[in-house]
């Protein structure tokens, strides 16, 4: 039983390392265009996609949850969520849900006041997610945060990233 609980923590550490690796450049892609700090993407994406190994992740390429809303024209995928099957997006790969989930946010008036917060202010962004609706689980910003410290996600906030 020791041995079980070792291999999984091994192995979910491994996953959110190689999630890591595979997606931070990605990140801070985004980071430099929209202005949204790297570790917030990264640590959305390993708790919305399960660490890639979620349905709409695997199915979908959807590392973030986002749902179809209105004027969604892309490809659909219907998940249980809060409600039984709701619509989410679907996208052609990963590097599109990350583009996505950055005009999600900086488009969208209810999210406008991140934009005020310093990119390396990844408490204030995660507890301003929370805050905007972005997900209905209540311990949500504490998630994030507990993610990006893990994980030293905060350190691809850095403002040499910003250089070309």
């Amino acid at each position: 039983m020791k041995f079980l609980r070792l291999f999984t923590k091994i192995s979910k550490t491994q996953r959110a390392n190689d999630y890591i690796k595979k997606y931070s450049s990605t990140a801070k892609e985004e980071m430099k265009k929209f202005k949204i700090p790297a570790s917030i993407p990264l640590a959305q994406g390993l708790l919305e996609s399960g660490f890639v190994y979620g349905t709409l992740a695997r199915k979908g390429n959807n590392h973030f949850g986002i749902k179809c809303h209105k004027g969604w024209k892309g490809r659909k995928i219907y998940h249980d969520d809060d409600k039984k099957g709701e619509c989410f997006r679907v996208y052609k790969n990963a590097k599109k849900s990350y583009r996505d989930h950055s005009i999600f946010l900086s488009q969208r008036g209810r999210y406008s006041f991140l934009f005020d917060y310093k990119i390396t202010n990844y408490k204030a962004w995660a507890k301003g997610l929370k805050k905007a609706g972005y997900a209905t689980d209540p311990n949500y910003s504490k998630k994030l945060i507990d993610l990006i410290e893990r994980y030293d996600l905060y350190r691809f906030d850095k403002k040499r990233f910003f250089k070309n």
